[in-house]
């Protein structure tokens, strides 16, 4: 093999090399910009859960949705319900810019699947009373032990009728003794394995999943991101 011929053939191969390195440092800028732009969040989905027949406040037809995915035993969504929610309700809810809803997860078992059973029969009888019913059971979990038992129908009842607009409560103990709900329940378990939520509360901004769903700056990032796309 002639020196020229080596020659030749080792530029190429040093350009092959090149080329490569300039291809994967693309692709890896390219993520990089992604994950700035995205805020924190921790990933995201060709599209949100969809919303239909959900718990949802606001406008139906605003551009950006905001999904809980919370239980009514977790104390973190006890939490975040009187920490970041307000702000965004004031924010952006009341505004019209975005719209919220609630998915039920039923991490802590029985108690869990009572409290959204009860959720989504208050949530047919009249949806005007989902979100004071909704509020007051995150209010009644206790703060000194949330793993023991309080999430009863009796408890519920109670609540109940605390609420105005008012709720029907023997339609609401039937709905329970029946377990009538069943269905949305088990849609709100599928979506939960569909978006592989492994925390509560867990947030979606549309597609995206925050990272840190206490972190306010970065959830209105992304809101403001997503209102622009």
């Amino acid at each position: 093999m002639s020196s020229r011929y080596r020659s030749k053939a080792k530029n190429n191969k040093k350009l092959v090399i090149f080329t490569s390195i300039i291809i994967v440092l693309f692709i890896l800028l390219y993520f990089f910009i992604q994950a700035s732009k995205s805020g924190g969040e921790s990933g995201a989905f060709k599209q949100g859960p969809d919303l239909a027949n959900q718990p949802v406040e606001g406008m139906q037809d605003a551009k950006v949705s905001i999904v809980e995915f919370g239980d009514y035993k977790c104390p973190s969504c006890k939490a975040w319900g009187e920490q970041i929610y307000p702000k965004l309700k004031e924010a952006y809810i009341d505004s019209g810019k975005v719209k919220f809803a609630y998915i039920n997860v039923l991490f802590h078992g029985d108690e869990s699947k009572l409290g959204a059973l009860a959720g989504e029969a208050v949530w047919k009888q009249n949806p005007e009373a989902f979100w004071p019913f909704h509020k007051a059971l995150f209010a009644e979990q206790p703060t000194d032990n949330h793993d023991g038992l309080w999430i009863t129908p009796d408890k519920i009842e109670e609540i109940a009728g605390t609420i105005t607009p008012a709720i029907n409560i023997i339609q609401l103990k039937q709905d329970l003794a029946n377990q009538s709900n069943i269905n949305e329940v088990n849609i709100d378990e599928q979506l939960v394995l569909d978006f592989n939520v492994q925390q509560t509360p867990t947030i979606m901004i549309n597609n995206v999943v925050v990272n840190n769903p206490f972190d306010y700056d970065t959830i209105v990032k992304i809101i403001e991101e997503q209102a622009n796309e």
